[in-house]
C-alpha cells in the first residue's frame, strides 16, 4: 500500500506560480512511477505530467514549458512546479502512483485526495 498526500494548492493570480508536493508513505516510493492529474468542475480528469522511476518525464501539451515535475526519492516526495499559470489551470490536482509512467489514469494504483488550485484572471 502507498498513501499519497498532496499539498501546496491555493489561490494565485494569472501569471503566478505554485509548487505542489505529493508526500508518499508506505512501500518504496522510488519503485513507483508517479503522475499528476487534474479535474476541473464539470470536466473529466485529465493527465498533466508523469515521471518514471528513472526520471523520464512526460507532459501534456497544455502544460509543456510551464510546468515541471520532479521527485526526491530520499524524501519520498514528488513535486509539480507550476509557472505562468492561467485561469484554465484551475482544477483539483491529484497525484498518483503506479508501475508505469503513463497518461492513462486507470494504470495508476494509488491516488491522493487532491489539492485545489485556483487561478484568478
Amino acid at each position: 500500500q502507498v498513501q499519497l498526500v498532496e499539498s501546496g494548492g491555493g489561490l494565485v493570480q494569472a501569471g503566478g506560480s505554485l509548487r505542489l508536493s505529493c508526500a508518499a508513505s508506505g512501500r518504496t516510493f522510488s519503485s513507483y512511477a508517479m503522475g499528476w492529474f487534474r479535474q476541473a468542475p464539470g470536466k473529466e480528469r485529465e493527465f498533466v505530467t508523469s515521471i518514471t522511476t528513472d526520471g523520464s518525464t512526460y507532459y501534456s501539451d497544455s502544460v509543456k514549458g510551464r510546468f515541471t515535475i520532479s521527485r526526491d526519492n530520499a524524501k519520498n516526495t514528488m513535486y509539480l512546479q507550476m509557472n505562468s499559470l492561467k485561469p484554465d489551470d484551475t482544477a483539483v490536482y491529484y497525484c498518483a502512483a503506479g508501475t508505469v509512467g503513463t497518461a492513462v489514469s486507470a494504470k495508476y494504483d494509488y491516488w491522493g485526495q487532491g489539492t485545489q488550485v485556483t487561478v484568478s484572471s
